[in-house]
């Protein structure tokens, strides 16, 4: 019996190498096609989730996740490169906004937010989603780590109005009206200015920002 070539060799182990490439193609299509309807799902839950700690859902009835609207990066949210809107509407009328910001100025970095504003301009709620504040110190932006379970801190926001004078959108310790936590003023500070950087990019483009898809 003649021995192989070395370019049957060759031949051979190509032929091999796309046989467990093809094979390992499939199993991974298949695989993806299995699962990423569910992850997909289980991701707008996750949204929904945080959503519903502004905005109840009792408030609209139209598929939230779905009337979106990407805008571009603005200094007025903070966020880059873009980010998303979400319009809460209920029997066609416009209810809330949820937008997605950023305060660049935190202690331990940048701070995420989303913020819900009512259609009547005022805030319906804001939550810190991210963050690297000191622990015990500034992470009482976050209500589930603040002490004051009643009244978190970050509910001051609340019905204030984005047309409302700049001292609603400043610490006391600059002249505003906000409480802060002696000894962590710097996160109360970034999370303060960018809910009024916000609320006045609301004020701004409120109608485009609830005009409907096309």
């Amino acid at each position: 019996m003649s021995q192989p070539t070395a370019r049957g060799l060759t031949i051979r182990s190509a032929v091999a190498m796309l046989a467990f490439t093809l094979v390992f193609t499939a199993l991974m299509a298949g695989t993806y096609l299995l699962t990423h309807e569910k992850i997909a799902k289980s991701a707008e839950a996750e949204k929904l989730l945080l959503i519903d700690q502004i905005l109840p859902r009792s408030l609209y009835d139209n598929d939230l996740l779905h009337d979106t609207l990407t805008v571009p990066a603005s200094a007025g949210l903070g966020v880059t490169p873009a980010s998303t809107v979400w319009r809460a509407r209920r029997g066609g009328q416009n209810e809330a906004l949820v937008l997605e910001a950023a305060a660049p100025d935190g202690y331990g970095g940048t701070i995420a937010l989303i913020v819900a504003i009512g259609a009547d301009g005022r805030i319906r709620g804001v939550r810190a989603t991210e963050h690297h504040e000191t622990p015990g110190l500034g992470d009482y932006i976050d209500p589930k780590k603040d002490k004051s379970v009643g009244r978190p801190w970050i509910r001051q926001f609340e019905t204030r109005s984005v047309d409302a004078p700049e001292s609603s959108w400043q610490v006391r310790k600059d002249g505003g009206d906000i409480d802060y936590h002696t000894g962590a003023t710097i996160s109360a500070r970034a999370v303060t200015r960018a809910v009024g950087r916000v609320a006045r990019y609301v004020a701004t483009h409120r109608e485009e920002l609830f005009a409907p898809a096309r």
